[in-house]
């Protein structure tokens, strides 16, 4: 599981993987994926950083393994 993830670092990683925004309310940023996954990022400034509650969520609705983590330079 990564630490410290902003969320710049993590939309860089979605539309890396073919994600897109579909839709902002607020602060939540809606994500598709062509295949059907989607993802909620909730975040005011693109530097604030995650808790590891909210990453390991955001995460597993990605359905990203750790392959692909690290495909993505989100771990080592």
């Amino acid at each position: 599981m990564p630490r410290g993830l902003d969320a710049r670092t993590l939309i860089r990683a979605l539309e890396e993987d073919g994600f897109y925004d579909v839709r902002i309310e607020g602060s939540h940023h809606r994500y598709k994926h062509a295949d059907g996954r989607g993802v909620t990022v909730a975040y005011h400034r693109r530097s604030d950083t995650f808790t590891i509650r909210t990453l390991h969520r955001m995460l597993c609705d990605t359905r990203w393994t750790e392959d692909d983590l690290r495909r993505l330079k989100l771990i080592e």
